[in-house]
């Protein structure tokens, strides 16, 4: 295990486990479910019964991992990034199926569906890519720190784990993106502390 603690793994570890090692399997999967869990929860949430999605997303993401493990290559990235890659395909694929899985009723219900119609869903959609679009504008690190505080939830001494920075880093890296999104948005800059 690593010294910043369990959220990153050594590149000893993941070798060690990408080798069969029971021990370093166990260790390491520990791990991934945690990390695969938080991710789909975040992104698949919203859906019915989106913590049995999650779930089973995350799931799906450990046992992808485990396939691909002998076959993974240590590219200088941690290898949550390699975590992440799978899981964003993992709820790719669960939303996908969410939109195609038809839900039976007994009955017609007797009142007016306030959910989100297909007018909601475009508008949902553009912010989303709009949101990405400015994201794109960003440095690698600086998006991948406010995708992990903001979207999956992660505290700063998480994602300082996993990008091998210190919480302090996290946090003024993250302050920073946010002020550049500011400017790039054209508002004003608000005042007073982080969070």
């Amino acid at each position: 295990m690593s010294p910043t603690g369990p959220a990153t793994r050594s590149a000893d570890v993941v070798s060690a486990a990408a080798q069969g090692e029971p021990a370093a399997l166990q260790a390491l999967l520990t791990d991934v479910r945690r990390i695969a869990f938080r991710y789909c929860r975040a992104r698949l949430g919203a859906l019915p019964a989106g913590v049995q999605a999650a779930d089973d997303a995350a799931q799906e993401v450990c046992v992808a991992v485990l396939q691909s493990l002998p076959r993974y290559e240590d590219r200088g990235a941690p290898f949550e990034a390699f975590v992440y890659g799978i899981a964003s395909n993992k709820v790719a694929d669960a939303m996908r199926s969410s939109l195609r899985a038809p839900e039976p009723t007994d009955e017609l219900p007797d009142e007016v569906d306030l959910d989100a119609g297909p007018l909601d869903t475009v508008l949902v959609a553009e912010r989303s890519a709009d949101t990405w679009a400015l994201l794109d504008r960003l440095g690698e690190t600086q998006r991948e720190i406010l995708t992990l505080r903001i979207a999956v939830g992660m505290s700063a001494e998480e994602v300082a784990a996993s990008l091998d920075m210190t919480p302090g880093a996290v946090r003024v890296a993250q302050h920073r993106a946010l002020t550049r999104l500011r400017s790039i948005m054209g508002a004003p800059a608000e005042g007073g502390g982080s969070r």
